[in-house]
């Protein structure tokens, strides 16, 4: 198929601090799959924080990859992107007198590229990126996760994101399986495409629910909102962290609707930059679950998105398994728990805004984001002292290693109080810098001439075993008609 250079492309990014050869090999062939079958440009992002070694496997994974027409790689490791981002961040002060009398260069670079484990920033960073590369959505990839294979061939997600992606709601319905969307939001752009996961749990508590199931139960019901009833929190701890469980992909299925967020992971989505380009996530630091915002804006928006059941396969690298990445991700999903005392009420200050969050082109109005953001700054920390509380006893309780992680978190509470408190402070500023940085980021090269691979460029793709698809106006990939197995169809 012939792809289009003259559209915007897509980016399909890879954020690491790990080794994950593997999956960048993976990844590659999704991007080679999406050229091919699409005839839409693929920008292969891999974001890189791992050490020099790492880097250097990652190198030759990337070196390894086959030459496919229409797919371009940029490998940017951390010093790369700082770069990157420390040129735009000047830009944009530059261009913003009001933006760099609230927050200095290395304030916004420090949100941008924090010297700790950011899942919002990571991805931020991608999105600054894809400004730059002109592309006209993202698709976010994880390094701790696989395909699934149907029929011998590998099952992308990146089939029913390119269908439905930045369309008209109206113009994305051919393109699924099942079209239960209100009609009045017929005329709004697929905003979130995405699916979840089979395989392990997506966080590390797995054996929390095997030493003790009511546990569990109350350790992840402390995520619920203040005044949650215990039905309401046994709902919540039923489908926090599950994915999809472990039933494989056998055939299609693609709901357009309103997103659908509690089956949608960050490891398996596409974002249309209508979206990205005007609200950032949270760059919350050592703090899982802080890259999920968006899931709530676009569905308390009432955007349309497409939820279908493409998951790709968890799996826990082993780091995650020694003990000192045990401590890291205990202490994250600690953080994760505090966070959830601001953003609680800025999800609920969303729902209620409702449609009053979109202008009249169906755009997010980032203000009201940061105006949200800002006021919830301001909870009582009560409730947090009493998740902090609820956590030391019921790890006191399981014993061994989860004993030993409650007296290490006992010194630091009222720093960690402090850091949730200021991480969603910092979400407001963030917002309030966005639209500048992201025009300022379209502007700045995105990545040297040295460390971007460009595959060659002839005018027409070999089509596989596959009819053409077309491509449709503003660069919209159309979905093929394809002879394939049912993971293509």
């Amino acid at each position: 198929m012939t792809v289009d250079l003259a559209a915007p492309g897509i980016c399909l990014a890879l954020p690491t601090n790990r080794a994950c050869a593997p999956a960048i090999a993976e990844v590659g062939a999704e991007a080679a799959w999406a050229a091919r079958e699409f005839g839409v440009q693929v920008h292969l992002l891999i974001l890189d924080s791992a050490d020099a070694a790492t880097r250097t496997e990652h190198e030759k994974a990337v070196a390894d990859l086959p030459a496919v027409p229409g797919v371009l790689v940029h490998h940017l490791d951390e010093e790369q992107q700082r770069a990157f981002l420390r040129s735009a961040i000047d830009r944009a002060l530059a261009a913003t007198p009001a933006l760099s009398a609230a927050a200095g260069a290395d304030r916004l670079l420090d949100l941008m590229l924090p010297d700790t484990v950011s899942y919002g920033a990571c991805t931020n960073r991608a999105f600054l990126f894809a400004a730059a590369l002109g592309c006209s959505s993202l698709h976010r990839r994880d390094s701790d996760s696989t395909y699934q294979e149907l029929d011998g061939e590998p099952v992308f997600p990146i089939h029913h994101e390119l269908r439905s992606i930045g369309r008209r709601a109206a113009d994305a319905a051919p393109g699924v399986t099942h079209h239960t969307l209100d009609p009045a939001h017929a005329g709004k752009p697929v905003a979130l495409v995405g699916s979840s996961f089979i395989g392990e749990l997506s966080v590390d508590l797995g054996e929390v629910r095997a030493l003790d199931p009511a546990v569990y139960e109350e350790v992840v019901g402390l995520w619920a909102a203040t005044g949650s009833t215990v039905e309401q929190r046994r709902e919540l701890v039923a489908d926090s962290f599950v994915g999809n469980g472990t039933d494989p992909f056998t055939h299609d299925r693609a709901v357009l609707d309103l997103p659908d967020i509690w089956r949608i992971d960050m490891c398996n989505i596409a974002l249309d930059r209508e979206l990205y380009e005007r609200v950032p996530l949270p760059p919350a630091t050592d703090t899982i679950g802080s890259d999920y915002f968006l899931h709530h804006l676009v569905l308390n928006a009432g955007l349309p998105g497409v939820t279908h059941n493409r998951n790709i396969v968890n799996h826990y690298t082993p780091e995650r398994r020694t003990d000192a990445g045990f401590l890291a991700y205990q202490l994250r999903f600690t953080k994760f728990l505090l966070s959830m005392l601001y953003l609680h009420p800025v999800y609920a200050a969303l729902e209620s805004a409702g449609e009053a969050l979109l202008d009249e082109h169906h755009h997010v109005r980032p203000g009201a984001v940061a105006g949200f953001a800002r006021r919830a700054a301001g909870e009582d920390r009560a409730e947090n002292h009493r998740r902090l509380a609820v956590l030391d006893r019921a790890y006191r309780g399981l014993g061994g290693r989860y004993a030993d992680f409650a007296d290490h978190l006992l010194p630091r509470r009222e720093r960690l109080l402090d850091e949730a408190q200021a991480d969603i402070e910092a979400f407001a500023l963030l917002v309030d810098a966005w639209g500048p940085l992201v025009a300022a980021a379209r502007t700045v090269p995105p990545t040297p001439s040295d460390t971007t691979l460009l595959a060659p460029r002839p005018t027409h793709i070999p089509a596989p075993t596959s009819t053409p698809g077309r491509t449709a106006a503003a660069g919209r990939p159309t979905h093929p008609t394809t002879g394939r197995s049912a993971a293509h169809a």
